[in-house]
């Protein structure tokens, strides 16, 4: 009896701390206004955004990668989408309930003045564990799959080697399974999921999940933050 309570105390966790929506509907529109309002500072123009590199991962949930991400000196600005599947204009309730082949992806806007590829890519590796099959944390499908985008073979050389020497110093228990992809597509997800963790502070899965994650990068990356992140 009490092995039958303990599983289901822990189901419950996961789920009340998933990544995937409890019912299938969106933010009520007045919920997203005053959301977007709360934002410390405003967004970057698309004009303004032109001017710097993307690049392009997928390591669980967007919530947790686009704040780790946004932590990092030289990213200007993280979308949270959809990326790696063939399937047009997906919504969050077809890729997040596995009805699509996409995962939830970021796009990462940096200046390679501050940043480079090669550093997007240790943090990439170092903000999750890229040894999980089809599973990041409590959210499992390969929706919230392990993958390292390339825009070209430079950048798939670059992942490629730095996945060799992971293996080769035996940094993980086990094979890294990350896709090394050639970046096609990407679509950028419904409003209500930008800026998640920073507009949703006191969510049970950024409480228990998001801010866990992104305490351990900052304390692994410092020499990676930004000035302003603690």
């Amino acid at each position: 009896m009490n092995i039958v309570r303990i599983t289901l105390f822990t189901l419950l966790i996961l789920v009340s701390t998933s990544c995937r929506p409890k019912e299938k509907s969106s933010q009520p529109e007045m919920a997203q206004k005053e959301s977007m309002e709360n934002l410390e500072s405003p967004k970057l123009t698309p004009s303004e955004l032109q001017q710097y590199e993307t690049a392009y991962f997928a390591s669980g949930c967007f919530w947790c990668v686009e704040a780790i991400f946004e932590s990092v000196k030289g990213v200007k600005e993280v979308v949270s989408g959809y990326s790696g599947g063939t399937e047009i204009n997906p919504t969050y309730e077809q890729v997040s309930y596995g009805k699509t082949h996409h995962a939830e992806s970021v796009e990462v806007y940096y200046d390679p003045k501050v940043v480079s590829f090669s550093q997007l890519v240790k943090v990439f590796f170092g903000s999750h564990d890229p040894t999980t099959l089809n599973r990041q944390g409590p959210d499992r499908g390969a929706q919230y799959r392990s993958i390292a985008f390339y825009k070209n073979e430079e950048q798939k050389k670059i992942i490629t080697d730095y996945i060799a020497k992971l293996e080769a110093d035996h940094v993980y228990g086990s094979p890294i399974v990350t896709e090394v992809k050639k970046f096609d597509k990407f679509y950028v997800a419904e409003d209500y999921h930008q800026d998640y963790e920073k507009l949703h502070p006191n969510n049970s899965y950024i409480q228990n999940v998001s801010i866990p994650r992104l305490n351990r990068f900052k304390k692994n990356f410092k020499s990676f933050l930004k000035e302003d992140v603690h």
